[in-house]
């Protein structure tokens, strides 16, 4: 009998992506540009032999051809030194051998510490907040409240699977709802996809623009040297825009199959399928109620990420501050619910654990940066593909960009993998074209997110699995709303690049 060979996961891409990396280091030349960063009130400029402190003036920018405003730098926007243009000199190379490739992933944690930390305290926080059952309560209690306005139930639940992977990274955690809005869909008369665009519909979507998703947009804009509250206003714009394309799409649909069940897609291609779940959701009984307490501990779960969001605008927080209110979060939802201390730190374990390939992935990405860090090669890469893209217009650059990540995304669904290992060189390749740090971000949002709809990497397959639905009905459906929101995408990056 011939051996099913799986894809290989994250983890052993990305080790296969250090051996790459250092084997490069033997054979690609080694050279540095000068670094510019902030010192207290000036500027420190890092040349190969010594350091030079510089005003902390536009002037002083303009002058090294950097086209960033100052304020950027003052503001903190800009958190990693940048890569002074035409300063690029040759080194002696310091090849990476086995010892060093042993290393990378261990050192790579350790620089990321501060990022898997908070990760892992958030893996926490949603453990212990599901083990009160409020979200489940919640959702159920909004289906059995609209029954016979499910169009509306529609609207509703898809902004808010939306808003949720947009504000958190919601993907797995979303699986737990098929049970409960399977049956109220059919009983609505709608057909096996519209639960599924609705639950793995909005969650993926939700991704694409993403405001402060810590697993794509923090982890990206901090691997890039930026601050990831730059450009959220246009991705708060952005996701308004999709949510909204995206709820149409589904009504259109649910319509047509409510009106006439043959025009499903399912039942054209799938023929007659049997649903997983059989639930009688009209039966009175069993209509949920929300007590004082689950509305309360709803709005401590919202109010988390409005707060992390507010103090990182106006208090300056970062990953500290960050993972601090989500430990404190943590800690009330306990004390409400009275949940016994074994049992809370038995929950807050298990969520971290469910993170923990997550924490390994950011640190073996990083492994891959030090490897070129140490063998002195990640500015020749940086030069030499600067080279490659001189007198590209910005705008054809960035779309390029997209389509790199649309692509290398078949590989690596982890957003906070492919953030870790790309964003270090093309955040600063990003400055040498005069292109804007948060469309760079952007780009690699948006193409890992447009390949998620589809990836077998990804949570697709296991979705598709709990309708009892095929991988070439979701093809059909989803094609035409995927070709569109690539166009919104490219559209979006090229306004990004001027603004």
């Amino acid at each position: 009998m011939a051996i099913k060979r799986s894809f290989p996961g994250p983890i052993p891409i990305l080790m296969i992506v250090i051996i790459l990396a250092a084997a490069a280091t033997w054979l690609l030349p080694a050279g540095q540009y000068n670094k510019l960063s902030v010192s207290g009130k000036t500027f420190s400029m890092v040349t190969d032999s010594n350091e030079i402190a510089l005003p902390l003036t536009q002037k002083t920018l303009d002058s090294l051809g950097i086209k960033i405003k100052v304020e950027k730098f003052i503001n903190e926007e800009i958190r990693k030194p940048v890569s002074v243009p035409n300063t690029f000199a040759s080194q002696k190379r310091n090849p990476q051998g086995f010892i060093a490739i042993l290393q990378a992933p261990i050192k790579g944690i350790v620089d990321s510490i501060d990022i898997i930390l908070f990760c892992l305290i958030i893996g926490g926080f949603m453990f212990v907040f599901n083990e009160t059952g409020a979200m489940t309560k919640g959702i159920s209690w909004l289906a059995h409240t609209m029954k016979g306005r499910e169009h509306w139930l529609i609207v509703v639940l898809t902004t808010i699977f939306s808003f949720f992977a947009a504000s958190y990274g919601m993907a797995e955690e979303a699986l737990v709802f098929y049970p409960i809005l399977v049956p109220l869909f059919l009983a609505a008369g709608y057909d096996l996809l519209v639960p599924l665009a609705v639950i793995f519909g909005g969650t993926a979507l939700g991704c694409l623009p993403a405001f402060s998703n810590p697993f794509s947009v923090i982890i990206a804009s901090n691997a890039a040297g930026i601050n990831w509250m730059d450009g959220l206003t246009q991705r708060l714009i952005l996701w308004v825009i999709v949510t909204g394309i995206l709820i149409w799409y589904i009504l259109r649909y649910a319509a047509k199959v409510k009106k006439d069940p043959t025009a499903s897609l399912v039942y054209k291609i799938d023929g007659e399928v049997k649903p997983l779940y059989e639930v009688n959701i009209g039966n009175e009984e069993t209509r949920p109620s929300l007590s004082l307490q689950t509305k309360l501990l709803l709005f401590i779960y919202i109010a988390t990420f409005l707060t992390m969001i507010g103090g990182v605008v106006f208090l300056d927080w970062w990953t500290t501050e960050m993972s601090a209110l989500f430990l404190g979060s943590s800690i009330l939802l306990a004390l409400i619910t009275r949940l016994n201390e074994k049992m809370f730190i038995r929950e807050f374990i298990k969520g971290a654990e469910s993170l923990l390939s997550v924490a390994f992935i950011i640190g073996v990405a990083r492994g891959v940066t030090i490897v070129l860090n140490e063998g002195h090669i990640s500015d020749s890469i940086l030069y030499y593909t600067a080279n490659m893209v001189q007198g590209v217009q910005p705008a054809l650059f960035i779309l390029m960009l997209l389509v790199f990540y649309i692509i290398f995304s078949i590989f690596i669904q982890s957003s906070s993998g492919m953030a870790v290992l790309t964003m270090p060189i093309i955040g600063a390749l990003a400055i040498l074209v005069n292109v804007p740090g948060r469309e760079i971000v952007n780009a690699y949002m948006y193409g890992i997110c447009l390949m998620s709809f589809i990836a077998p990497t990804g949570m697709i397959l296991p979705s598709l699995a709990m309708v009892n639905v095929s991988f070439k009905v979701w093809l059909k459906f989803i094609m035409p709303l995927l070709i569109l929101l690539t166009i919104i995408s490219m559209v979006a990056l090229v306004i990004g690049i001027y603004l």
